[in-house]
C-alpha cells in the first residue's frame, strides 16, 4: 500500500490500525513484525514510531478499541428495552450481528488476550467482565420478575455467550440460512434455555 501524499497523522494511524488488525488476524501477533506493518502502510520502519511506540501498544489499542465499541454499541442496542424477554432478545441479536460483522476484532480480542502484558490484560479482562455483567443484569431482572428460571446467573451468562460467540467459527454469509433467520433461531434457543421450567 502506498502512502497518500500529504495524508494526515490521523489517517496514517487509521491505516496502521487497519493493517495491523488484518496482519494479526491472518498471521498472529507473534508472527507480525513492525517492518511488515510499515511496508503495508507505505512507511519506513523508523517512521512507524511516530504513530505507535511498540507492537504491544498497537495490540492493546486494537483490543481496547474493540471492547469500548462493543460496550457502547450494546448500550445503544438495549435502549428502550425494559422487559427482560425483549432485552434478552435485543442482546442476542446485537451480539450475533456484532460478531458476524467484526469477526477480525472478535478473533483477536479472544485469541490474542494471552499476548497482552499483564497490566493491559487486566484492563481488557475488566471490560470483558463489564460486558458479561450487562447480560447478567438482564438475566437477574428476568429471574426477579419471574420471566426466567435461572439457577446460576453467571453460569447461564457464560453458556449463552459461548453459544452466541461460536457463530464466528462457522457462519457463512453465502450459506443456506440468512442472518435474520439465524438470529431468530438463536433468540429461540436462548429464551428456551432460561424459560424451560416456567
Amino acid at each position: 500500500m502506498s502512502r497518500t501524499a500529504g495524508s494526515s497523522g490521523a489517517k496514517t494511524l487509521a491505516a496502521i490500525r487497519e493493517a495491523g488488525l488484518q496482519l494479526i488476524y491472518e498471521h498472529g501477533y507473534e508472527a507480525m513484525t513492525l517492518r511488515r506493518l510499515a511496508r503495508e502502510v507505505g512507511l519506513q520502519p523508523g517512521s512507524l514510531y511516530n504513530h505507535i511506540a511498540t507492537k504491544q501498544e498497537l495490540l492493546f489499542d486494537l483490543i481496547h478499541n474493540h471492547m469500548i465499541t462493543l460496550l457502547e454499541s450494546l448500550d445503544k442496542a438495549l435502549e428502550g428495552h425494559t422487559a427482560p424477554v425483549e432485552s434478552l432478545k435485543a442482546f442476542t441479536a446485537f451480539h450475533l450481528t456484532y460478531h458476524i460483522e467484526r469477526k477480525r476484532e472478535v478473533f483477536i480480542g479472544s485469541a490474542e488476550l494471552r499476548s497482552l502484558d499483564p497490566e493491559n490484560r487486566d484492563i481488557i479482562v475488566d471490560l470483558r467482565r463489564t460486558y458479561e455483567d450487562r447480560l447478567c443484569a438482564i438475566l437477574d431482572a428476568g429471574r426477579a420478575s419471574g420471566d426466567f428460571v435461572v439457577e446460576d446467573v453467571r453460569v447461564a451468562t457464560y453458556a449463552i455467550l459461548a453459544m452466541l460467540t461460536g457463530i464466528c467459527t462457522w457462519y457463512d454469509p453465502g450459506g443456506r440460512i440468512d442472518r435474520e433467520a439465524l438470529i431468530r433461531i438463536h433468540e429461540r434457543l436462548v429464551l428456551d434455555g432460561v424459560t424451560k421450567n416456567r
